[in-house]
Parts: C-alpha cells; sequence; structure tokens
C-alpha cells in the first residue's frame, strides 16, 4: 500500500482515483469543487480541503490538471490575479487568489515532505515539466507521466503511461502507475510529456483528415457507413476507431492547448497540416464537446 495524494478529479482524475483504490493503496483526493471529489470519498479515499492538507505525509503527489497554468497554481500557489481557469482534467484551480470568485488556498509543495514524488499525469509539455523539476527543492523529485487513452481507458485499467524522469525515481512509482495500465519508461525528464505531444499531434491531425474525407464522401454521395467500411482497411483506420469511441472524452478546447503545444515547439517549421487542425479546432462550436464530434 503506498499514501497518494491526487489533486484534480475530474473526467480522468475520477477513473483514476478508483483504480488507485481498488488497488489498495490510501488515497486523499483534492478538488476545488467539494462535491467533485465526494463520490470518491463513499469508495474509502479521504478529502481535503486544500492541496497542502492533501499531500501530507503523501509518498506519492499526483496531479491531473488541464495545462501548465494550472499545475503552476496548485503546486506553487497562485500564477496571478485571477489564477488558472477550470481544468478539463476535472479541478478548478488557483492557489492563494481567487479562480471563479471562489478563494482557493495556497500551493502543495511547501506542505510535501523530503522524498515524496510529484507525478504530473497532465499535458503540459516538456518544457513546462522541466520547469517544474527545477523548481521542486531538493528532496522532491518528479516523473511526468501524461497518458494515452480516454476515460474508458481510465475506467479499464488500460491507459498507457508515459513516464519521464531519473530511473530510479521512475521504478518507485511503476508499481503504482500498473495499476493505470501499461508503464512506458521513456527516459529523462520531459520525455514522457513529449511524447504525449506525438501522439496528441497524430490524434487531432488524423480526427481532422478523416473529418474532411468524410465531406468529401458526402459531396460525392458516398454514405457514412460505406465510407467508413472503405477507410477501415485505410490509413485512416486508427482515426476511425477514435472517432466512433463513444467512451472517450476529450474536449476539443483541451485538444486545441495540446496542439498549440506542439505547434510551439516547431519555431520555423511550417507544419501546415497541424496548424490547419488547430484552426478547425478552434472553429469549433461547442469547445466543450469530445474531439470525436469533428467527426
Amino acid at each position: 500500500m503506498t499514501v497518494i495524494a491526487l489533486l484534480g478529479t475530474g473526467h480522468m482524475g475520477a477513473p483514476i482515483a478508483r483504480r488507485l483504490l481498488a488497488a489498495g493503496h490510501q488515497l486523499t483526493v483534492w478538488n476545488r469543487t467539494p462535491a467533485r471529489a465526494a463520490p470518491l470519498t463513499a469508495l474509502g479515499a479521504g478529502s481535503a480541503g486544500t492541496p497542502a492538507e492533501a499531500v501530507a505525509g503523501a509518498e506519492i503527489v499526483i496531479t491531473m490538471l488541464t495545462d501548465a497554468a494550472a499545475v503552476e497554481s496548485v503546486l506553487f500557489g497562485p500564477a496571478g490575479p485571477g489564477g488558472a481557469p477550470e481544468t478539463g482534467g476535472g479541478a478548478e484551480v488557483g492557489g492563494g487568489g481567487r479562480v471563479g470568485g471562489a478563494t482557493i488556498p495556497a500551493g502543495a509543495v511547501p506542505a510535501m515532505a523530503a522524498g515524496t514524488i510529484v507525478v504530473d499525469m497532465s499535458t503540459i509539455g516538456p518544457d513546462a515539466v522541466r520547469d517544474l523539476a527545477r523548481r521542486l527543492p531538493p528532496g522532491i523529485d518528479l516523473v511526468d507521466a501524461p497518458v494515452g487513452g480516454s476515460v474508458d481507458a481510465a475506467e479499464a485499467g488500460t491507459l498507457r503511461v508515459f513516464a519521464g524522469g531519473p530511473a530510479p525515481t521512475v521504478d518507485r512509482v511503476a508499481p503504482v502507475l500498473a495499476a493505470l495500465g501499461t508503464v512506458r519508461r521513456c527516459g529523462p525528464t520531459g520525455s514522457g510529456a513529449a511524447l504525449k505531444l506525438v501522439l496528441n499531434t497524430s490524434l487531432v491531425t488524423g480526427l481532422a483528415a478523416l473529418a474532411d474525407t468524410l465531406a468529401v464522401a458526402a459531396a460525392v454521395g458516398i454514405d457514412r457507413e460505406t465510407a467508413l467500411e472503405v477507410l477501415a482497411a485505410s490509413p485512416l483506420s486508427g482515426a476511425i476507431a477514435r472517432g466512433t469511441n463513444t467512451g472517450a472524452s476529450f474536449a476539443i478546447a483541451l485538444a486545441a492547448k495540446d496542439i498549440d503545444l506542439a505547434i510551439a515547439t516547431l519555431g520555423g517549421t511550417p507544419a501546415p497540416v497541424a496548424r490547419a487542425a488547430a484552426a478547425t479546432l478552434r472553429a469549433a462550436p461547442d469547445q466543450s464537446a469530445d474531439l470525436a464530434t469533428l467527426v
């Protein structure tokens, strides 16, 4: 049994919490909106009123939040006036500031004991991960462990966990992460976050390509079912599987954030496909809808 704190209990955080509880770990959860953590307390999780309370005594602290600003705010305190927005990962976050009219407590890091490992499962990009690692005090280590898969995979324990960090540190958290799915050791700090950007770039551009292909099918009089049947044996087969998955939940706004992270790493590389896909996401009328609604 490992003592774990989980910060962020939204679409992905909640099923991850359930997997950790089922594996027999001692879990404390925190979410800015306490009601979102209530179903987990019914399953045996402890519930904390602040991030600092949640991490007290924890051996591993897991963050599953929307973006770098959210992680920054929860771990270190407010990033500035207004704090961070509500996270699609489930926690509405901030730290010692105000978000949406609510006061948010100070960050978690000062309450962590030496020997604690922070496992960031958010998608924030390798640069932000390495910045977090540099800012953690001596004795507190970081593993970046974003995941491949959505809510259905989290529920089933079949996520792909991309773990980056010093090998001994990854070895310490790997047995815990194994309750969530398959752990892939990616290399040094930031490498897990880097691989996640590669994966999400393929996901976003693939679904955008599928949407265009189906539009062509409609224009030339091919019904959707016939087009999907033929395309299932094409290079777009993976995009079809995701585009027809009703058990997934990946908000378009979060996908846009992720593809923007990837584009930001490119410098002067044109990447017209990725940029066009990003524009398609930003133009979607319902930014909270699942990515599959593109198709």
